[in-house]
């Protein structure tokens, strides 16, 4: 287990400092909502009632109506000039009899581990609370909010066990058990007879989420038998961003290599055609050719004209 929260615990002048853990744990199968057609998990938005459009985090604030129906608006910045419970002492205010705690009072439950120094005087408290049958009241701060809580044993562990306040608890307000009801020495006896018939002592271990089982054993079977299909891996908005930026990245590199190959290609051309002009010469073996790739209509017409004599020199030859 790992700690989330370590301080100390003050009686009188005694503290042991001590490290708490989370008790308890819940074994509840987790489901998720998914689109029947391929799976997909379902999403939901945070979309404002009022316009429709879906709300950033970064635009939410905490908002409190009032029962005239007053909206009063709260921001991290209000929320800090709160005064915020962070010490780490758990103080012993008193200590009670364990018959007088309404167990609906009792929240959540945390082990406390003592430090390695305190190993005595936590088994000091341990033993005061198991020989006198009591529980100490304490005070403590967790997660930044101050709660009433008890110190209690369970085996050889000190349990520190958070309390509700006392507005927390509703109480029973049912017109039909202030009616008066005529219960008869026969029924009553009879009533005592099946509590006795069905009287043991608890053994939680006894007990299974049959529940819990069903689900499992169903589960298993529909692997067994083939009946699931691959969990698709929708990417997340950070992933499409990134991979967008790559992306963008690879187009524009792309961009700028093509670009760089062009201004190169178009900056040796005009080289080239200065040393043509230079030697009399081109790549091609001519000079006339650069200039009649776009010439006019009567330049060409004149380079046809002066291109007639040649053929006529190939036909002596072959006389």
């Amino acid at each position: 287990m790992r700690a989330m929260w370590s301080g100390a615990v003050s009686f009188g002048l005694v503290s042991v400092p001590v490290k708490l853990y989370t008790a308890t744990t819940k074994n509840d199968i987790r489901f998720h909502q998914v689109h029947e057609a391929d799976g997909g998990r379902i999403k939901y938005k945070r979309v404002c009632t009022l316009d429709g459009q879906e709300v950033d985090y970064a635009d939410i604030v905490k908002g409190y109506e009032t029962e005239d129906g007053e909206l009063v608006m709260l921001t991290e910045a209000d929320l800090d000039t709160l005064p915020v419970s962070t010490g780490r002492e758990i103080e012993v205010i008193e200590f009670v009899p364990a018959e007088q705690i309404d167990p609906l009072l009792l929240d959540k439950s945390y082990y406390l581990e003592p430090e390695t120094k305190a190993a005595k005087p936590y088994a000091l408290l341990r033993e005061a609370l198991r020989e006198t049958d009591r529980m100490a009241v304490v005070k403590v701060a967790l997660r930044q909010r101050e709660t009433l809580a008890l110190l209690r044993v369970r085996d050889n562990a000190i349990v520190l066990q958070t309390m509700l306040w006392p507005d927390e608890v509703r109480e029973p307000e049912f017109e039909i058990l202030d009616t008066e009801v005529e219960l008869r020495p026969q029924e009553m006896q009879m009533a005592a007879s099946l509590v006795d018939s069905l009287g043991a002592e608890f053994d939680a271990t006894e007990f299974s989420d049959d529940y819990r089982q069903a689900v499992e054993e169903l589960i298993e079977r529909k692997r067994t038998t083939g009946d699931t299909t691959p969990a698709p891996v929708p990417a997340t908005a950070d992933d499409s961003a990134d991979s967008m930026t790559d992306l963008l990245t690879a187009l524009q590199r792309s961009v700028e290599a093509a670009t760089g190959s062009g201004a190169k290609g178009a900056e040796s051309k005009p080289a080239a055609s200065k040393t043509a002009a230079k030697t009399g010469t081109s790549k091609a073996g001519t000079a006339k050719k650069p200039s009649t790739r776009k010439a006019p209509p009567k330049k060409a017409t004149g380079t046809e004209g002066a291109d007639k004599p040649a053929p006529r020199k190939r036909t002596r030859k072959t006389a």
